[in-house]
């Protein structure tokens, strides 16, 4: 957060200006605990990782397939002589040795759906961190505005004191205290408001970064150098949410491909090797074409309905695109505005400061009233009021320029966290492996350790 120093010293008494810069948490430290003990995160991961078992399983109907039957029948009245029943053992075997590419095709979508669920862990990140950014603020902020009102207690309290005792020796009327006993009633109040408000926020902070708040640090505004046409350009190009409406769409044209290929012949390899009771063996091996000749225009129909999702998918890329161009264009003006803010609020408070005490001096000489003080000091107060909103306010903007750009990532923060890498898990199911190999064991211990 910006500071201009001599200007609102003595009234802006902030909380976090009590502690030593090397004990105060600063942003990067809730950042690093909200990415650390995100729920949310945590869910994502786990769906993405649901994602990736999809391909394992797509790749699985490309493999052989190996079952087991075993089968005992009697056919005699007397169910309990062992002579009546008929046993047997078989171990059969199928492969698909041609299926028009379907199977091919539905391991490339799915793919394509873990690029696209990847984009949405990506996207839940932004959101965790900006969720703990504001939060962050909200308590920097309240803590002020309990510092203003406190101080402000303070000063309506010594004009009070100032205007009783000039009623004792007749310089005021006891109207004029009177207006200072409601005015201090009404500061009271509005700090226990504030006080309130601060409370609300700590527990915000609690939710989003999972701990709650200590002395907090000034944080200053994220560095944003592109302009607003280049930052639009750039989001559209790397925002998450607009990638994951590309694989979207990617996976939806990847589907048409596979209705249609549905409607080619498939071949498949099938062997059985049996036992019976006798212990004598029999064994097959044959290959079966199969295709489809009439279904009642149902495969027509899921062609169809493939190229409607395509077209749907497209829509919503071309809907997310324009989302995209527009945030980034109200982060942009939400940031010029608290700027801009900021400077007429110091220039406003430097005015309304010597306005005030010169108010003040002139109503001790019995040239200015007592509620002629004390709304001098309100519109000193509303000044600094304001400086703190508009400084909260630029810093969460400034961060909401990076998430509406798709930079909102401990990678571009580079935030001190053991970072979560998505292909890590992909890499070790992408191949279908059984759980007794030596990937699936791999597995095993990867997801003990998540558990965990």
């Amino acid at each position: 957060m910006v500071r201009h120093p001599g200007l609102v010293a003595g009234i802006l008494a902030v909380t976090i200006g009590f502690a030593s810069a090397a004990k105060a948490e600063t942003l990067a430290d809730a950042l690093t605990s909200a990415y650390n003990n995100s729920g949310l995160l945590e869910q994502n991961r786990a769906l993405l990782r649901a994602a990736d078992e999809d391909v394992a399983q797509s790749v699985a109907a490309t493999l052989p397939i190996i079952s087991w039957a075993l089968e005992a029948t009697s056919t005699e009245p007397n169910l309990t002589s062992t002579d009546a029943i008929e046993a047997s053992a078989a171990i059969t075997a199928s492969l698909t040795l041609y299926d028009g590419g379907v199977n091919r095709l539905a391991i490339d979508a799915q793919k394509e759906v873990v690029l696209g669920t990847r984009q949405t862990l990506r996207s839940v990140e932004q959101d965790v961190l900006l969720r703990a950014i504001e939060a962050y603020m909200n308590v920097v902020s309240a803590g002020e505005f309990v510092s203003l009102r406190q101080s402000n207690v303070r000063v309506i309290a010594r004009e009070l004191q100032a205007a009783r005792d000039r009623f004792e020796v007749g310089e005021v009327t006891r109207t004029d205290v009177a207006q200072s006993e409601a005015r201090l009633a009404e500061a009271r109040s509005l700090l226990s408001t504030a006080e309130g408000d601060l409370a609300q926020a700590e527990e915000e902070f609690t939710a989003a970064v999972g701990r709650a708040p200590g002395t907090l640090a000034e944080a200053p505004s994220a560095p944003v150098s592109r302009s607003a046409d280049e930052a639009k350009a750039f989001a559209v190009r790397n925002h998450p949410d607009v990638l994951e409406a590309q694989h979207s769409v990617s996976s939806a044209e990847l589907s048409i491909l596979r209705a249609e290929a549905a409607t080619n012949p498939t071949i498949d390899l099938e062997g059985t090797i049996a036992l019976d009771q006798d212990f004598e063996d029999t064994r097959q091996i044959g290959i079966t074409a199969s295709g489809p000749i009439y279904q009642g225009g149902a495969l027509s129909s899921q062609i169809r309905q493939a190229m409607a999702q395509r077209d749907a998918s497209r829509s919503t890329l071309l809907v997310t695109s324009q989302a995209i161009e527009q945030e980034v264009g109200n982060a942009y003006a939400l940031l010029r505005v608290a700027r801009a803010s900021s400077v007429s609020s110091v220039e406003q408070i430097r005015a309304a400061r010597v306005a005030f005490e010169g108010i003040r001096e002139e109503a001790r000489l019995g040239a200015r009233t007592t509620l002629e003080v004390l709304n001098a000091e309100q519109e000193l107060l509303d000044a600094q009021t304001n400086l703190i909103s508009a400084q909260a306010e630029e810093v969460t903007a400034s961060y909401a320029v990076l998430s509406a750009m798709g930079l909102l990532n401990v990678q571009h923060l580079n935030l001190p966290v053991q970072q979560y890498d998505p292909s890590e898990y992909y890499n070790l199911v992408k191949n279908s492996p059984t759980a007794t190999s030596e990937q699936g064991q791999a597995l095993d211990r990867v997801l003990r350790a998540i558990g965990q």
